[in-house]
């Protein structure tokens, strides 16, 4: 038998594999077509302190090989969220529920932080961690990103730091020179875990009407087409920290989840996948199984940075 449970910076996951924020709702929406006994947490979809309209239609666009969406964050606000959404996920999944990493944006940092301490102050059992995304204009700074800036990357992280004890992971921008500054930032701040990468800036046009095909003009892109560049971040990642790195971008199938594991990852979220078929993720759990089986590891955890 091979033993799937990995920690992620604090966080007991019973199987290496999550689903990525926003592309599996809150938690409850795919009772009956996925195994979440394979599953060692649910992300669940961006959450700020009050309700938000996300942006106008469209907000998504098929493209070769991935997805471009523009949602926008759109979500209840977080006192719905832990009144109606936490206790709706327990319901329907049942007393064996994975944990929720929940993750959590704001338009300032001291938004960041409050919806942080307002989760940990309304915690159960199954909330398990909080993802920070960092990707999110910053209102005060004239829209530049969090993700973006160091300084004010590490001033977010330590407020949110500061406003729980709940394993604290970071998801970080993939629009950068170099991923080091940033990982650093995110350690000096006291975070427990990274999350990469969170989508690549990207754009659609309609050439016969000669206009954007998304109404936010730019969105951001995923699937299958950024999964390299995705493992090249994670393995930057993993060669300047020792925090776990929960890996995502293009996990199609059990190889691709390997790849991450390899490179660095402790574990891995199914993102877009999901969309086309739910039972991407019990076949990625599956093949991790197998792959360990084959090539004699009793853990999941020996595979993480096992790069010849």
């Amino acid at each position: 038998m091979v033993n799937m449970a990995v920690d992620l910076g604090g966080l007991k996951m019973r199987t290496p594999v999550t689903t990525a924020s926003g592309t599996f709702g809150y938690g409850a929406e795919y009772v009956g077509m996925v195994d979440y006994s394979k599953l060692g947490a649910v992300t669940v979809k961006g959450v700020r302190m009050d309700p938000w309209p996300g942006n106008e239609m469209p907000r998504h666009a098929e493209v070769p090989g991935g997805l471009v969406n523009a949602i926008g964050l759109q979500g209840p606000g977080v006192d719905v969220f832990a009144a109606h959404y936490v206790r709706h996920y327990t319901r329907q999944v049942g007393e064996n529920a994975p944990p929720l990493i929940v993750n959590i944006w704001g338009g300032s940092v001291e938004e960041y932080a409050a919806v942080a301490r307002r989760i940990t102050e309304a915690v159960n059992s199954v909330i398990g961690a909080l993802e920070m995304n960092v990707s999110c204009p910053n209102v005060k700074a004239g829209g530049h990103t969090f993700g973006q800036d160091p300084k004010v990357l590490y001033e977010v992280v330590s407020a949110v730091r500061a406003a729980t004890t709940l394993p604290l992971l970071v998801k970080l921008a993939p629009n950068v020179p170099s991923i080091a500054p940033y990982v650093k930032a995110c350690e000096d701040a006291g975070a427990d875990a990274l999350s990469l990468i969170n989508t690549i800036p990207a754009m659609v046009i309609d050439i016969e009407t000669r206009r954007p095909v998304l109404a936010n003009r730019t969105g951001g892109l995923s699937g299958r087409c950024v999964h390299p560049a995705a493992v090249k971040l994670v393995y930057d990642a993993h060669n300047v920290t020792k925090l776990p790195i929960l890996a995502m971008g293009g996990i199609y199938e059990a190889k691709d989840a390997i790849e991450f594991f390899l490179a660095g990852a402790t574990a891995v979220a199914v993102g877009t996948a999901t969309f086309t078929d739910p039972g991407v993720i019990a076949s990625v759990h599956d093949g991790l199984v197998a792959y360990c089986e084959r090539h004699g590891f009793t853990s999941v955890a020996e595979l993480t940075g096992a790069l010849a």
